[in-house]
């Protein structure tokens, strides 16, 4: 019996033997991939266009007239004609002062002037008869000679109150304060009905021009004979104003266009700029006396320029280069670089059309294996566990 058992035991024993041998010979291989060579990259074409050029810096907006309305004679404020923010014609009414004193004043040289024309034609009637006695020896010589030099006094009367009603007249027009500036009322400082003195300060408001208006700005002082050929160009090419934008791009919003009109008498030695300034037109008032803005000039045109993103060129040892894709491989080809700016460069060395790599430089070299890369790799968020 135990050399049976023995038996039935080895006989179990040699078919899960052989049906283990039998699973594992009809176990499908396992396939092993080969890690892939090539170097994910993405790629942009060389374009082919018309490219301005332009010079950037940061200006100010200023107003080309911004007046402080003060009192020209002591007197009680009696009407405000204007508000706080309201647009006023240069001429317009602004405010008045009472004028009943001077208006007095200019009645009583009126009457003068009145007593001493009638006393001159008295004098000047005289004159005549004793000039007619005079030829006859009716009267004396003196006597004549005094008539005349009556006259002469009563006619320097004459012009010195004809001389004081024109000053009371001019006293008179500074009680009604007309705005001197097309443009803006300021904030109010004074009320109706306060005693306003010429030796005021503060004045009453300021009446600032916001259409047209200027953009001052500073540049270094290289572009000095740039500035003065754009200044002299019958063209009158555009200065464009920003907010919201730095000087190498246009991302800002355009606030208005205008056209450059001055340039310093001098450049500024202690940080090397020269002020120049530009005159906008400005009927939407976008731009507001204080505004800082991003000016940019248009100083060239490039016509048809190869153009990449910046990302394309990579600067070697002695010179800028680009990686070229050509069929699964990249070269390096060495290029020019012509301009840059605005988000772009220009190069030279390539043509339009060339596919260059955009990103993935790290691991490149002359002859990589590259692959195209057209969309971004998806990053999938794991949920947080509760």
């Amino acid at each position: 019996m135990r050399i049976q058992k023995k038996i039935a035991l080895f006989a179990a024993l040699l078919i899960t033997l052989a049906a283990l041998g039998v699973w594992y010979a009809a176990k499908p291989a396992t396939t092993k991939l080969a890690p892939s060579t090539a170097i994910p990259v993405r790629v942009v074409s060389v374009a082919e266009k018309d490219v301005p050029r332009y010079i950037s810096g940061i200006g100010s907006v200023l107003s080309l007239h911004s007046v402080v309305v003060r009192p020209q004679i002591d007197g009680i404020l009696t009407k405000l004609l204007v508000k706080e923010g309201q647009l006023v014609n240069k001429g317009d009414l602004l405010a008045m002062i009472d004028d009943r004193s001077i208006r007095a004043s200019l009645d009583q040289a009126r009457a003068q002037l009145g007593e001493s024309q009638a006393q001159l034609q008295v004098a000047q009637v005289n004159l005549k008869r004793y000039k007619l006695l005079s030829v006859d020896d009716g009267v004396s010589k003196q006597t004549y000679d005094q008539q005349q030099a009556l006259v002469n006094q009563l006619k320097a009367t004459a012009q010195g109150n004809q001389a004081s009603i024109d000053a009371a007249l001019v006293q008179l027009s500074y009680t009604q304060i007309r705005s001197p500036v097309t443009g803006r009322v300021g904030i109010r400082t004074v009320d109706e009905g306060n005693f306003l003195r010429m030796s005021d300060t503060q004045g009453l408001f300021t009446v600032t021009q916001i259409d047209p208006i200027a953009v001052e700005f500073s540049l270094p002082q290289h572009l000095l004979p740039t500035l003065q050929g754009l200044i002299n160009d019958p063209q009158h090419t555009p200065v464009k104003a920003y907010i919201g934008a730095d000087t190498d791009g246009e991302t800002g919003n355009l606030l208005g266009e205008g056209r450059l009109t001055l340039i310093d008498n001098q450049i500024n030695a202690n940080t090397g700029t020269i002020r120049a300034k530009a005159e906008f037109a400005n009927p939407a008032q976008k731009l507001w006396p204080g505004l800082l803005v991003t000016v940019k000039i248009q100083t060239a045109l490039d016509k048809n320029a190869l153009v990449v993103p910046p990302s394309v060129v990579q600067r070697g040892p002695d010179q800028h280069f680009v990686y070229r894709v050509n069929g699964d491989k990249v070269e390096a080809v060495q290029v020019q670089m012509v301009y840059q700016g605005s988000g772009q460069d220009l190069i030279k060395g390539v043509k339009a059309g060339d596919v260059l790599v955009s990103d993935g430089h790290s691991r490149l070299k002359p002859g990589s294996t590259v692959q195209v890369v057209t969309e971004p790799p998806q990053v999938v968020q794991s949920e947080p566990k509760p």
